[in-house]
């Protein structure tokens, strides 16, 4: 075994600095052998690791010895050998940045290999006459954090840092995708800044010793934390099933959470719980099921959202029998539901949220999760909403529920001024197809509210911004380092076309893999995977401890690939600003800078460091004492108020009052809104329905994130993973009932298509009882196949087809799930015919569509 090297490395796919996953990479002539999970104890510190213990009804749940890695990281290093890897830069054919640019072909037109002086001199020279003809805010950064995390070499948008040092560029924010609901609704009831999530702190240790019952409301706790913080999650709610605490999943599909831990599926149409939260506070208003006393010490204007419940406002009492009609429940499942929830302690988990808060209007399920929360005593012990993934992602200044460590290590000294975080955005990510595409100038720019980047106070959703920005002329360049914009957002077709607008003359994206948006690039930029760069990071997410390491390189880069660090450096040096971009550090140095800032030094040297690799954070001694969760505020509201206004729950928002008085869509108080100005015909109960008949839930997949791993042939040979069509092609599954598939002669095996106005997409019919009648169910982010470019996919990626509209009238959110689709069985020998060429690219069986089905022969 002398010969194989062993480096560290963290796998999780989360934000920049906030990495999970820790695994060790066992290497050996420069290609990895395996992956194995850390262990902690192996590396403990001196003083020892403190191990927790979380006890409770007789039970204990233990921080593990070693990491719980994903699947996703077990799998990952097949992608770094993977046939469709990016190894040489490329430009498209008919691509003339000095004559004609053929911006018509984008996507149609194949790619040939230039050498790194040849992109990089095309790259420079496009910057500087951007810069000179229209000024430095036309340039778009497409930049995002969804990736395997790395800290110096790609914290979503370094060509951000180097466009600043000439003057600025104008950022995609990323929006709340993950947090929709929470941040345009919930925090104008509890304040909760940053996102509108709930206070976490201890609330492991409070869910386990005080709660009856948790509510996991569109949430599947095993699926979605697999990109964020591996097994964690799941195990924990095998520890509640054996203390005996209900867990009750609340979602239109039984999904891999509720499959394995869930007591009881209550299956509600999507994008309908507010019908069923209103009628849950129904029944508690007449049954007098509510803690008064609490309401009157901790909450404003609740009288005004008891109008809702009971119809005073709008004419419609909000029972159980009315919810019935809406959401699909049965009225005697509403009345047991609450009765229940009243009668014992209970909270609400979420895997952020999912599909649940990225729909039509989603701010209203969210702040209607919070009034129930409220009239049941938010704060008492076993009541609180708690979040099962990405604790300490945007609190580094607090503990979250997990046992708290002694320090949160933090790489902030490095990860700016290279993140593109640290740039107010100029143009929101929900609106940019529309921008980029539409007649907006200086004289007729487009508005909205808010930057909508996740992460901003709640204050910002009250400042109107415009696009141009004031002073500047349009976007005329983009360059992305994150190019998921067609499979991971909403409007996706609509991207498409916006890339083919005459303003638009350059397009460059760096990346590890040929997939999305890079097949709109001019020009394309190899990049690292992070097993062939050195690196520094932090794990503070994964749930047993904190923890930071150097991240060797753990094989030399494939091809002529570069982190994406070393491709703005590569810019840089073109444009003469290399000093400036790089402080005039090397690698090495910042790696010291970050050890040197990041809590750790105050524990061991950096010499130390350096030779035992990490610094795996202890448990603080005193954990079992932090108060969890809204305690404080429930028993002093006085003296541990809320962040909103008044300092208590606000059932009624003066502020949205005073600042959207014509917003009927968002108004000062939750309510049930069947349609509105901007989602007039989203329901199944518009006519609409008559063509498109189905609501799509469309969650986090289960065998990949987003796209990533859409192309790892070890997950694509699980049954469940690709539907095998008749053509040999692996389509991205799509779920439905069987009573919806016999009345559609539709049975599992066979190609469908997804469609509605914004065009359609293929998948692999799935007729299964874990989806309830009226839904079909295809996961977001399969990789797009392109057949019709802006029309149709085989892909699968139904984000092209989602609604491009935003939210609502003045929130500037995505609509990615629980929207209206039609499905049919198609015949794929026949679309083969009609579409020949999009039909016979180069492809491998294990891993779908490759690199060379893009390359010029």
């Amino acid at each position: 075994m002398s010969d194989i090297k062993t480096t560290i490395k963290t796998l999780g796919f989360c934000g920049p600095c906030t990495a999970s996953d820790p695994a060790e990479i066992d290497v050996k002539d420069g290609k990895i052998l395996r992956t194995r999970p850390f262990r902690y104890t192996d590396h403990a510190p001196k003083e020892g690791l403190n191990a927790w213990t979380i006890k409770a009804r007789g039970k204990e749940f233990r921080a593990k010895e070693k990491s719980e890695i994903s699947p996703f990281a077990l799998a990952y290093k097949q992608r770094v050998y993977s046939p469709n890897r990016i190894l040489y830069p490329l430009k498209r054919v008919d691509f003339d940045p000095n004559g004609e640019r053929n911006i018509q072909n984008r996507g149609k037109s194949k790619y040939v290999r230039i050498s790194w002086d040849e992109a990089t001199d095309i790259i420079a020279r496009e910057v500087l006459r951007i810069k000179e003809k229209y000024g430095m805010n036309s340039i778009f950064v497409q930049s995002d954090g969804h990736h395997a995390v790395k800290t110096i070499h790609g914290p979503r948008g370094t060509q951000g840092a180097l466009l600043d040092i000439l003057g600025g560029y104008t950022l995609q924010a990323r929006n709340p995708d993950s947090w929709e609901g929470w941040y345009w609704g919930a925090k104008h009831i509890w304040g909760q800044d940053p996102v509108g999530q709930g206070n976490q702190n201890n609330l492991f240790l409070d869910v386990a010793r005080n709660s009856d019952m948790v509510l996991f409301w569109g949430c599947d706790v095993v699926t979605t934390p697999w990109g964020w913080g591996g097994h964690f999650p799941s195990r924990y709610c095998f520890f509640l099933r054996d203390i005996g605490v209900r867990q009750i999943y609340i979602c239109p599909d039984v999904n891999y959470g509720c499959a394995v831990h869930g007591n009881k599926w209550i299956p509600v149409l999507p994008n309908t719980d507010s019908a069923l939260q209103l009628a849950i506070a129904h029944t508690w208003i007449k049954e007098d099921l509510y803690d008064q006393e609490y309401i009157a010490t901790h909450a404003v204007g609740f009288g005004t959202f008891v109008n809702q419940v009971m119809g005073r406002d709008d004419g419609i009492e909000k029972t159980p029998e009315w919810a019935e009609t809406v959401c699909g429940v049965p009225a005697r499942t509403i009345k047991a539901l609450a009765r229940s929830w009243a009668k014992q302690n209970t909270s609400i988990a979420h895997c952020n949220g999912g599909s649940f808060i990225r729909s039509t209007y989603s701010h209203e399920p969210a702040r209607l999760e919070v009034a129930l929360l409220g009239m049941q005593a938010l704060g008492k012990p076993g009541r609180n909403q708690l979040k099962m993934m990405e604790y300490q992602l945007f609190s580094l200044d607090s503990q979250m529920p997990a046992p708290r460590a002694q320090f949160i290590p933090d790489l902030v000294s490095i990860l700016f001024p290279y993140a593109a975080d640290t740039r107010e955005s100029l143009v929101t990510e929900t609106l940019v197809p529309e921008a980029l595409a539409g007649d907006y100038s200086r004289e007729n720019p487009l508005t909205w509210y808010g930057c909508t980047c996740a992460g901003v106070p709640v204050e910002d959703q009250f400042r109107k911004i415009e696009y141009p920005a004031p002073g500047c002329e349009r976007i005329h360049m983009v360059w992305t380092d994150s190019p998921k914009w067609t499979s991971s957002w909403n409007g996706g077709f609509k991207f498409m076309d916006a890339l083919h607008s005459e303003h638009i003359e350059c397009v460059v994206a760096q990346h590890i893999w040929m997939e999305d948006d890079c097949l709109l690039a001019d020009i394309i930029l190899p990049v690292n995977t992070k097993f062939e760069e050195y690196d520094i990071n932090c794990d503070i997410t994964s749930g047993n401890y904190n923890m930071l390491l150097i991240e060797e390189q753990s094989i030399p880069p494939l091809g002529e690939s570069k982190s994406d660090y070393e491709c703005a450096m590569a810019v840089a040096e073109k444009l003469g600003v290399l000093q400036e971009l790089t402080g005039g550090e090397s690698i090495a140095d910042k790696v010291k800078k970050g050890f040197m800032n990041s809590g750790v030094q105050d524990y061991i040297s950096f010499e130390e460091f350096k030779e035992q690799k990490c610094y795996v954070v202890p448990a603080a001694e005193d954990w079992e004492e932090d108060v969890a969760g809204f305690y404080a505020f429930y028993s002093d509201p006085e003296n541990f108020p809320l962040t909103t206004p008044s300092g208590k729950l606000e059932y009624y928002s003066q502020r949205l009052a005073e600042s959207f008085p014509e917003d009927t869509e968002r108004g000062p108080y939750p309510k049930w809104i069947e349609k509105g100005e901007t989602h007039p015909d989203e329901r199944l109960s518009t006519p609409r329905s008559e063509s498109y008949p189905f609501l799509l839930v469309s969650n986090h997949p289960h065998w990949r994130l987003h796209s990533q791993m859409d192309d790892c042939a070890w997950f694509r040979e699980i049954k469940t993973c690709k539907v095998k069509g008749p053509d040999g092609y692996a389509y991205e599954p799509v779920w439905i009932n069987p009573v919806d598939a016999q009345k559609l002669n539709i049975k599992s095996g066979d190609i469908v298509k997804l469609f509605n106005e914004g065009g359609w997409v293929l998948g692999g019919a799935y007729v299964t009882e874990r989806i309830r009648p009226q839904v079909v169910l295809q996961d977001h982010g399969a990789r797009i196949d392109p057949i019709v470019l802006g029309e149709s996919d085989r892909g699968g990626s139904n984000n092209l087809i989602a609604p491009k509209k935003i939210t609502s009238k003045n929130c500037a959110g995505e609509v990615t799930s629980g929207y209206l689709v039609g499905i049919e069985k198609v015949d794929v020998f026949e679309l083969a015919q009609r579409y020949p060429e999009a039909f016979s690219r180069k492809y491998d069986p294990e891993t779908g569509v490759i690199v060379d089905a893009w390359l010029a022969e």
